[in-house]
């Protein structure tokens, strides 16, 4: 009944019930150290970020070869070199350490975030609250990431355009069922 209902109604109203449902994601990632011991001659070049339907994300881009990473929930995000501790807002912290600098062979910067507390515009994101610059030093640069609360994330690198590389983060919006 409930079939011919929906066939004779239309497909509008039974297309927009299953519109503004939660999209089924399949994620399968978990909530534990992510790392791959790689070092690149590449430099870090740009941090930034997008929301997506089931995960918001951060790309940190290397101008060179792929990067390894390591990245892990902390009590606390810690500065390189210093390890004065970087104040995030959100439930829950990320550490991510990118194995590239963020300074050229000269010693000069090849990023300069506008302002190190708010390195992209997460206003709005379902999971990131902050993204912070933690520094760079002996070859690696790091960032804290601030989110809702422990959720999964995946991290990868991709290759290209050219000889630049990125690091990407996605943190889910919810555990899956």
């Amino acid at each position: 009944m409930l079939l011919a209902m929906g066939l004779v109604a239309g497909p509008g109203i039974l297309g927009s019930a299953v519109a503004g449902a939660s999209p089924y994601c399949g994620i399968t990632w978990g909530s534990l150290d992510k790392s791959w011991q790689h070092y690149s001659s590449g430099t870090v070049s740009n941090v930034r970020s997008g929301r997506h339907a089931c995960f918001d994300r951060l790309v940190v881009d290397v101008a060179g070869p792929v990067a390894g990473y390591n990245v892990r929930y902390v009590d606390v995000v810690r500065a390189e070199g210093s390890g004065f501790e970087v104040p995030l807002r959100g439930g829950a912290r990320l550490q991510v350490a990118v194995h590239a600098p963020a300074y050229n062979a000269q010693g000069e910067p090849t990023y300069r975030p506008a302002d190190r507390s708010e390195l992209v515009n997460v206003w709005g994101y379902n999971t990131f609250r902050q993204v912070a610059f933690a520094g760079t030093f002996e070859g690696q640069t790091s960032l804290g990431i601030g989110v809702r609360a422990r959720l999964p994330y995946r991290v990868f690198t991709l290759e290209g355009p050219g000889t630049s590389s990125r690091v990407v983060i996605d943190v889910a919006h919810y555990w899956q069922q």
